[in-house]
């Protein structure tokens, strides 16, 4: 598995910092909010209490539709010159949003009111008191990280992901997950889902990796990792960061009835052993290729049916604030003390 030095993270900004100069520059956050997602906090309390204390502007306040999840709230955003943008809302949300920051070198923060709340748990966000992740969002600490780019059957725009994205069965538990389960039992309805979904057949694959000499397998499913951890702690791409500029790539092979079995123990295993039904590989860029559509997820949201995926990782791509404190090294490559 190829090697690289970190590309580089910015140099931690604690928020008492950042606070105190934020009132003599004027500075403005916008909140955009999933209004579906129920939680009896008051996120826009915190964020105009948060904005007063540390001597900010009145925040813009932005609600996503059904019809926009996020995109042209974070255009306008951006447009107003905001200085910090908060998404509070689900993975969902979190992308669409992540999608028109990257590259714009604006300050995007998260509240995590979602039931994967996928990059929020992998950047120790509190998933239940969205009131502390207000806080961090405001007085924590700045990284720059990877974002990766998605084109799906030869698009013409790409999509962008944080943690994860993945074409056959992970992909087909996102589309096949109850609503009214998440709603009573929250992530356990993932697992309802992938229990249903395990009988079936393997795709014929054609993978490329960094442009390299295409192979061939027959494969369950296919997903590239920005970051590791999932529901329940599981950390399926060990050793994956944020910030390193490299992606992680996951084939999943089980062979026979027990097969599933071996992909589990592998996974625990922390991806040792020769065992061939689950493979990782790490890269700047790949290119996945199957012969039958199948169903593709990115960060945890059904993105319908496709034959062909392309990856590119783009390194330092955003800004983000995360709680101040300690950080795994296996999410970002300069934890703090």
């Amino acid at each position: 598995m190829p090697t690289d030095a970190p590309s580089g993270a910015t140099t931690p900004v604690p928020a008492s910092d950042a606070g105190a100069q934020a009132g003599a520059g004027g500075r403005r956050a916008a909140l955009i909010i999933n209004p579906i997602k129920a939680t009896t906090a008051d996120v826009e309390g915190a964020v105009r209490r948060i904005s007063t204390e540390d001597g900010w502007d009145e925040p813009l306040i932005i609600e996503t539709t059904q019809d926009d999840p996020g995109h042209g709230q974070a255009r306008e955003a951006l447009d107003a010159g905001v200085d910090l943008v908060i998404a509070a809302g689900g993975d969902g949300t979190v992308r669409c949003v992540a999608e028109e920051l990257s590259g714009s070198g604006t300050m995007m923060a998260l509240v995590p009111l979602g039931t994967g709340n996928l990059l929020a748990r992998n950047l120790d966000i509190a998933v239940d008191d969205p009131d502390a992740a207000v806080e961090a969002a405001f007085r924590g600490t700045e990284r720059t990280i990877d974002v990766v780019h998605l084109i799906v059957d030869h698009a013409q725009d790409a999509h962008v992901f944080l943690v994860m994205a993945g074409i056959g069965y992970d992909a087909a538990i996102m589309s096949d997950t109850r609503e009214d389960l998440k709603d009573k039992v929250g992530w356990l309805a993932y697992v309802d889902a992938g229990i249903r979904n395990l009988p079936g057949k393997p795709a014929r694959t054609t993978i490329s990796i960094d442009g390299g000499q295409p192979f061939e397998r027959r494969l369950r499913s296919v997903m590239g990792g920005n970051c590791g951890k999932i529901m329940g702690g599981l950390e399926i791409f060990p050793g994956a960061r944020i910030d390193d500029g490299l992606m992680d790539l996951m084939t999943i092979a089980p062979k026979g009835k027990l097969g599933w079995l071996a992909v589990v123990g592998k996974l625990f295993a922390r991806g040792k052993g020769k065992d061939p039904s689950l493979e990782y590989f790490q890269c700047r860029t790949a290119e996945v290729t199957l012969r039958e559509p199948l169903d593709v997820q990115l960060d945890g949201d059904p993105l319908g049916k496709a034959t062909h995926m392309s990856f590119e990782v783009r390194p330092d791509s955003l800004r983000l604030r995360m709680p101040l404190g300690f950080k795994d090294p296996a999410v970002v490559s300069d934890p703090l003390p």
